[in-house]
């Protein structure tokens, strides 16, 4: 189903509408004159207008270019564009041995001597002077002097039209035949279902992390414990070449940041992948008929764009979703690199529809009043994006060590409407506690994130009924403990306040754990700074309402009973991890309370 979709999405997007060719970065241009003389250099890297924060990149301009495949091991020259090594038998580096760039550089003159004998073409007549003459002895010829090993080299010979000699009708139909004469054993496609020549190998795909940079293979058979009955390469998942190409394309043009339109050049296709972490990708993509807006709302709700993701988060209240066809799917495949073959984290199959209803829910779940002010007195996004709730659940904000299997879980979750994954609610009330003291902007931003998939966790798993900010009718001894936390911080504060370490910061892992071992404590050492805050006229109206806000959280945790003294029998010994989720989520609608202005509390 995978490739069967990917071969769907090229034939849509014409990505294939000439398999023989392919679009690849070409930095540099050999310009030429008729007669094979060296004119000149010409680069073609641009700098991308600017989207979000990032400074963008120099880049190559793609043009569409013979395929070759890729290399694996040994020498292999690609026809008429290649590295520097191949084409001119240099090294931008200088390291590689002389006799291997000679060697390389036979390899190149002898592919394009065969396309002359064939074809005649004065414009290949040109290069093949140019290669015979100059770069046999290569005396006084030079790169240029920003060249990498890995720039690919193309020729222009004048005075034809500005266009690649690859692109000439001869060539074409020369390259065309070549590969023809050049194809597999008859085999039963498993996309296409029918009888076609298969391809040894899967075409690799570039930018897949964890990946090699020549290309990964989706499918592959890179050891001898993978073949069996006297099979090799791909011979034991038959793919047609057709179809594997097609599939490869369009993976490739899934990942590439700037895929080029085939219909129109100077275009760029719409962006269909986002980074989950340090080893994985999601890329997704749509079938059916009509606008492709919605699929574009669900990159915005990755990144959270709040253009993008406002139609999505607000049809939860609006029930008025973007117009979608019923038959139009949504897909979405998550892979890593390793180990030179491509592992296939996740996959989604589903309607378009239920995809875009499961977001709304997800927004609805993880909506939560935010204790952290504003960046640079701008509105908050509409919602948490998926990279701000995994960042949440990493060490310092580092998304990087979020395991790749937990970060392609939270995404199906998202997108399926599946129950969230009870390991990101694990670390997300680990990473709470351990990062509680922090008072960064962007520790208070990831905090507010953590709390937000707490809550989302409580309410689709545990079937909790959690709202935005504080509810006064839940009676459950995490919740109330956690509120009760949040007042004894602020009446440390009003009495003491800032200080070296606050109660959170020595007490918040164990109250939140083991809240009677604790809160004895807590509550004895609050009654002091009610007492001293009621000493100062200035505060003593907050040491008041604090007090009777904490003597109505305890009333509701049950009655101290004879012979306990000063203990409080109605806090419990210990907290469940359910109800460890609930404290953190009292604490911050608390807090959220406390700190709000009285205006604002009235409203």
């Amino acid at each position: 189903m995978i490739l069967q979709s990917l071969h769907e999405l090229a034939d849509r997007e014409g990505l294939v509408e000439d398999a023989d060719y392919e679009w690849k970065p070409v930095t540099w241009l050999i310009h030429l004159d008729e007669k094979g003389k060296f004119l000149n250099f010409v680069g073609t890297q641009y700098t991308p207008p600017e989207e979000g924060k990032k400074k963008p990149k120099p880049v190559s301009k793609k043009f569409a270019v013979p395929r070759c495949g890729g290399r694996t091991s040994g020498d292999f020259a690609f026809f008429l564009v290649d590295k520097a090594d191949y084409v001119l038998g240099l090294d931008p580096e200088g390291k590689r041995p002389v006799e291997k760039r000679q060697a390389r550089a036979q390899l190149f003159r002898d592919e394009v001597r065969a396309c002359y004998a064939a074809t005649k073409s004065p414009a290949v007549g040109a290069v093949l002077q140019f290669l015979e003459e100059r770069i046999a002895s290569l005396d006084g010829f030079t790169l240029p002097e920003d060249c990498t090993p890995s720039d690919l080299f193309g020729f222009i010979v004048r005075p034809q039209r500005e266009t690649l000699i690859t692109d000439e009708d001869a060539v074409r139909k020369y390259w065309e035949a070549r590969r023809g004469a050049d194809a597999g054993n008859q085999g039963m496609c498993l996309v296409l279902g029918e009888e076609a020549p298969l391809a040894e190998l899967f075409p690799g795909i570039k930018r897949v992390p964890g990946g090699t940079t020549s290309g990964t293979g989706l499918v592959s058979f890179n050891a001898s414990a993978f073949c069996s009955y006297g099979w090799k390469n791909n011979e034991n998942a038959p793919i047609s070449r057709k179809a594997a190409e097609a599939c490869g394309t369009a993976l490739n043009r899934l990942l590439d940041p700037a895929c080029p339109d085939p219909r129109d050049p100077d275009t760029t296709l719409p962006l269909r992948h986002y980074r989950l972490g340090g080893d994985s990708v999601v890329a997704f993509w749509e079938r059916g008929e009509g606008s492709t807006e919605p699929v574009n709302q669900f990159a915005g709700m990755l990144d959270a764009d709040p253009s993008q993701v406002h139609q999505l988060y607000h049809s939860v209240w609006t029930g008025i979703t973007p117009d979608v066809p019923d038959t139009a799917y949504f897909y979405a495949l998550t892979i890593s690199g390793a180990q030179g073959r491509a592992m296939i984290r996740d996959w989604l199959d589903l309607p378009l529809k239920k995809a875009m209803a499961a977001i709304a829910r997800h927004f609805a779940d993880i909506e939560v009043v935010r204790n952290t002010p504003p960046a640079k007195k701008n509105e908050h996004p509409p919602s948490f994006s998926l990279r701000a709730l995994l960042n949440g659940l990493a060490v310092n904000g580092k998304s990087d060590d979020v395991p790749p299997p937990l970060a392609a879980s939270m995404l199906h979750s998202v997108f399926s409407g599946d129950l969230y994954p009870l390991s990101a609610y694990q670390r997300a009330i680990g990473r709470y506690r351990s990062e509680i003291g922090n008072d960064e902007w962007l520790d208070l931003n990831r905090r507010d994130a953590r709390v937000a998939l707490i809550k989302g966790v409580l309410n689709r798993n545990y079937g909790k009924e959690l709202k935005r900010s504080m509810d006064r009718n839940i009676d459950d001894p995490g919740y109330l403990l956690g509120r009760l936390m949040a007042v004894i911080e602020r009446t440390q504060q009003v009495a003491l306040g800032d200080v070296n370490a606050s109660v959170i910061d020595r007490f918040f892992a164990g109250a939140s754990a083991t809240p009677r071992a604790v809160f004895t404590r807590l509550l004895k050492n609050m009654r002091h700074h009610v007492s001293k805050a009621r000493d100062d006229e200035k505060s003593r109206g907050s040491a008041l309402w604090l007090d009777r806000e904490a003597d109505d959280i305890l009333s509701r945790l049950g009655p101290q009973k004879p012979g306990y003294g000063k203990v409080n029998t109605g806090l419990p010994l210990h907290l469940n991890l359910e109800q460890q989720g609930l404290f953190i989520i009292g604490y911050h609608h608390e807090r959220h309370w406390l700190w709000q202005k009285k205006e604002d509390r009235e409203e």
